[in-house]
């Protein structure tokens, strides 16, 4: 749907970076706007893992993904963000001293600076070439867990090798009837206390480990799995009871829009400055996954301190010429209509 939109920042990437670059800028007086080629806000925290936990947030033990990102809009809030989902930035046009953003859904935001937080770029699952996999994709086949509720009482099969796999067979194994992780290796490229806490789960008889094993074919009726047929080394038909099956083989990433909208990119990331953020386009900032620069640590805690680096520094650009003193939150807080 065409619409045109007039703000200070563009934001482009909802996920906890660039939803916290939204709420620095509002502390600062500023009016943004963002993009996000998903259909909801939240990035990789709603769309992957939103039941995952994190415990790297200062101050916070633990916080589920999706509560984190539930927290970062209810933050936003009272600065009123809009918001283009499902859509893509494909064009940036420099208008003197505005920037014009064209997305995918036609729209146009003219804006005075643009901050990019836009992750690791468009992301897809990597899926295996299995025959009729696409046939059990709608109903059976899963390539994020969304509720860990949903597969209460289910027969679960876990593809793959990585602490994703290893981390919800773990999160599912008080949940599924059964547990079975699939790996064409006899070792997982897992944490440490997930491996051990994996063990104990088998002892318990909570979860059982298939590996090394292929999956050679899946069973089951139209679009609903039943079964899952690998191939092991004591058995070559080996098949388990699956009615939900969980592949977790990596995502595969595309940033070929960076060198195309003019951004100077090193591999898959934005080339900034470290002390400002500044990419090599005048007004244009890029912090969180996307950003690189000597010494770059991919934690979300370093996309939260780079928001608050890149919106002072939008500032200059949304309002020349006029100076921005520094000041605490606990100065002058936020909008009445804020946090209850």
């Amino acid at each position: 749907m065409n619409a045109s939109y007039r703000t200070d920042v563009v934001i482009i990437g909802a996920g906890p970076s660039g939803l916290f670059a939204a709420f620095e800028c509002g502390m600062l007086g500023l009016k943004c706007h963002i993009v996000d080629a998903l259909a909801q806000p939240g990035g990789q925290c709603s769309a992957l893992y939103p039941e995952k936990p994190i415990f790297d947030i200062p101050a916070i033990p633990r916080i589920l993904a999706g509560q984190l990102v539930e927290q970062l809009l209810e933050q936003v809030r009272p600065f009123e963000p809009t918001f283009s989902l499902g859509s893509k930035v494909d064009r940036l046009d420099r208008e003197g001293d505005r920037w014009s953003v064209l997305t995918s859904t036609g729209s146009h935001i003219d804006c005075a600076a643009i901050i990019f937080a836009s992750g690791a770029g468009l992301l897809q699952p990597n899926k295996p070439d299995w025959a009729g996999l696409d046939r059990f994709e709608q109903s059976s086949v899963h390539y994020s867990v969304l509720s860990k509720d949903a597969f209460a009482g289910r027969d679960i099969a876990i593809a793959g090798g990585g602490d994703s796999a290893a981390d919800w067979a773990v999160e599912l194994a008080g949940i599924a009837r059964t547990v079975g992780l699939i790996h064409r290796r006899d070792k997982f490229r897992a944490a440490p206390q997930t491996l051990k806490k994996i063990d104990e789960l088998i002892a318990a008889g909570r979860i059982e480990v298939l590996a090394p094993a292929r999956v050679t074919e899946l069973i089951g009726t139209a679009s609903t799995l039943s079964h899952v047929k690998l191939n092991t080394p004591s058995d070559p038909e080996r098949i388990i009871a699956c009615t939900d099956l969980l592949l977790f083989f990596g995502l595969v990433t595309d940033t070929s829009a960076y060198e195309r909208l003019g951004l100077q990119v090193d591999g898959m990331h934005i080339t900034v400055d470290p002390q400002t953020c500044a990419t090599n386009l005048s007004a244009i900032y890029c912090i969180g996954d996307a950003a690189i620069y000597p010494g770059k640590l991919k934690l979300i805690l370093s996309g939260f301190a780079e928001a608050a680096v890149a919106a002072r520094q939008a500032y200059g650009s949304c309002r020349p010429g006029k100076e921005l003193f520094f000041e605490y939150s606990t100065a002058h807080g936020v909008p009445s209509v804020a946090i209850n």
